[in-house]
């Protein structure tokens, strides 16, 4: 059952059904119905099978058989000829069978009432243990497959059905759960999320574009996520965001055990992320609350965890999933072409030959220093888009990037500091080795850059 909130702040309840052969499967049911705001059971057994298979996210009632249905099944075992006070009962307390049986002016001295909720082969071997032993004349059970089970055996069995009343009293109480469930998930919550990385490092070395590439990579992958929650983003700080949606997306986000947005960042973007989440009347309660309970990523097997989801990082630039560069043409979109737009008479000088060399200039339109840096930076990111596979993570260190230009490591690291610099790449934490020696320093290769020179 589901409770709808219109515009006009009335809940209507929406009645979803799934019919089950036994009561057994009542458990899976109830997990493919998780978005429910409360669950009706038929009667007590099916619902303690979803309690104890521990699938309930809801709260969730049955419909009563005492009193009125399980009188009215007295009243048809007296009809075909059986004794009532001499039945055997299951699922129902010892209490509700005595007072049905005062109702009836039957003598409850001698009950036979199986209380535990077992299997229902279990039931049934209750009921014809007693029947063959001649204690009892008929059996009174909640469950079909139980009586399906006895009538198989020749047992004498009633099943209990539930009145018209009984259906109205637990579909009203249903509903009400329904409403309050749903008033509380729309409470209004919020994730305050930090990057650590740009926070805990007051002497930063890492260069500004590169700690700006970051934080705009977080910001577009929290604004992919939120958009399946229908929550909003906003930047509160050079390193912290707040996320603002409401209790039940939240929590259905946080239902993996998991801290919402945490795992896609360490997946994505191999980035540990600090997440607290509040709840509160108004968004500052909500959000001095989350203050509260931010919770920092500081556990060695976290940052052991997303160093190495940083090598093996794909797409980071874009969540929706897309590769970087995808639907681009390095051909056109490399420095040279640029400049050959730029200048077409002196383009053929202009461009430089050999990477790290200085590009052959004339004295009459000599280049300024900044962009002929900023050229030779997107002539090595395109070098490097080309010799990376479609399907390679654009990650690269010192090793790497040598092996694809021809070119030393000591070159081929003074290349990814200037990509660096230019933001071209966005350096990542390097990565523990149990060698001696400096350990490695990996970049992210800022290839959705090219796409943008070749628009400007």
């Amino acid at each position: 059952m589901t409770a709808d909130g219109p515009d006009d702040d009335s809940l209507h309840c929406r009645l979803l059904t799934a019919a089950y052969a036994d009561e057994q499967e009542a458990p899976e049911k109830a997990r493919r119905l998780a978005a429910a705001d409360a669950c009706l059971f038929a009667s007590a057994a099916p619902l303690a099978y979803a309690r104890r298979a521990g699938v309930l996210r809801c709260p969730a009632v049955h419909i009563d058989l005492a009193d009125g249905p399980l009188i009215t099944a007295l009243l048809r075992a007296s009809q075909a000829g059986d004794d009532p006070a001499r039945a055997s009962f299951d699922t129902f307390t010892r209490p509700e069978v005595a007072r049905a049986l005062g109702e009836l002016g039957l003598s409850a001295r001698r009950l036979h009432v199986r209380e535990e909720i077992t299997t229902p082969a279990a039931m049934a071997s209750y009921h014809a243990r007693l029947w063959k032993l001649g204690q009892t004349s008929v059996a009174v059970t909640c469950l079909d497959e139980v009586a399906r089970r006895l009538a198989a055996s020749e047992v004498p069995a009633i099943a209990v059905q539930p009145s018209d009343h009984a259906i109205a009293s637990a579909l009203r109480l249903a509903i009400l759960l329904a409403e309050r469930h749903a008033l509380t998930a729309a409470q209004l919550a919020v994730a305050l999320i930090e990057i650590p990385e740009l926070r805990d490092r007051v002497t930063r070395r890492t260069p500004r574009q590169a700690r700006e590439e970051l934080r705009l990579a977080v910001h577009g992958l929290l604004v992919h996520e939120a958009m399946q929650l229908e929550a909003t983003v906003s930047p509160v700080s050079d390193h912290g965001f707040l996320v603002v949606a409401t209790r039940g997306s939240l929590a259905n986000a946080a239902a993996s055990g998991e801290l919402p947005f945490r795992a896609a960042a360490a997946r994505v973007l191999g980035v540990s992320l600090d997440v607290g989440v509040g709840t509160g009347r108004t968004q500052r309660q909500a959000e001095d609350s989350a203050r509260k309970r931010l919770a920092p990523a500081t556990t060695a097997a976290a940052r052991r965890q997303a160093r190495i989801q940083a090598g093996k990082l794909r797409a980071a630039a874009d969540p929706a999933g897309q590769a970087p560069g995808a639907g681009l043409s390095v051909a056109d979109t490399s420095p040279s072409a640029r400049l050959g737009r730029m200048r077409p008479a002196a383009a053929a000088s202009r461009v430089p030959h050999a990477i790290g060399g200085p590009p052959p200039l004339s004295a009459e339109a000599p280049w300024p220093a900044e962009s002929l840096s900023r050229l030779r930076s997107l002539e090595t990111l395109t070098r490097l888009a080309q010799k990376l596979t479609s399907d390679a993570a654009p990650v690269v260190d010192a090793e790497l990037t040598g092996r694809l230009l021809s070119v030393t490591p000591r070159t081929a690291r003074r290349h990814l500091r200037a990509l660096a610099d230019q933001g071209l790449a966005l350096p990542l934490p390097p990565r523990r080795s149990r060698h001696p020696g400096r350990p490695r320093q990996a970049y992210r290769l800022v290839v959705e850059e090219l796409g943008r020179e070749a628009v400007r």
